[in-house]
């Protein structure tokens, strides 16, 4: 059971992660190379689509690997998996801090109602986001690191 669960666990994680450096690396810069306006359109869908989504997601990963510590508390690598477990905490602090508020704004923004600024908050936006997407990839290395001990 202990096994479903880390395997659980391990993918509902590493696919959020993998959707994080999509964005990241792949999505950004397909929007920024769409002609005209089409790119802040994206951006907008995109943070519509995915503010709702990933919330749920966070969550249910910090659930999962809250519940794999309690599980595999008396087993080798269960300090690495709360390691992973408050590595995710700071990226959902960091996500309430720093993202959602630009992304709140964002999600709302067409070519009529944009501020003059909107390049810049997409940056800060962006180079936030670089670190939060750190923050993910180590919370999962460790994670992995504590199953696997």
């Amino acid at each position: 059971m202990l096994n479903a669960l880390e395997v659980l666990t391990t993918v509902v994680l590493g696919v959020m992660v993998g959707v994080e450096f999509s964005v990241a690396f792949v999505m950004r810069r397909i929007f920024d190379g769409l002609p005209g306006d089409n790119g802040l359109l994206a951006r907008s869908h995109g943070g519509r689509m995915l503010g709702a989504v990933m919330p749920v997601w966070y969550i249910t990963s910090l659930v999962l690997v809250a519940v794999s510590a309690i599980a595999g508390w008396h087993h080798h690598g269960t300090g690495l998996v709360v390691a992973a477990g408050a590595l995710l905490i700071l990226s959902v602090i960091m996500s309430i801090l720093l993202l959602v508020p630009i992304n709140n704004r964002g999600k709302t923004w067409t070519p009529d109602n944009r501020p003059a600024d909107w390049k810049q908050q997409t940056n800060r936006w962006d180079r936030y986001h670089y670190a939060r997407v750190a923050v993910l990839i180590a919370a999962f290395a460790v994670l992995v690191a504590g199953f696997t001990a």
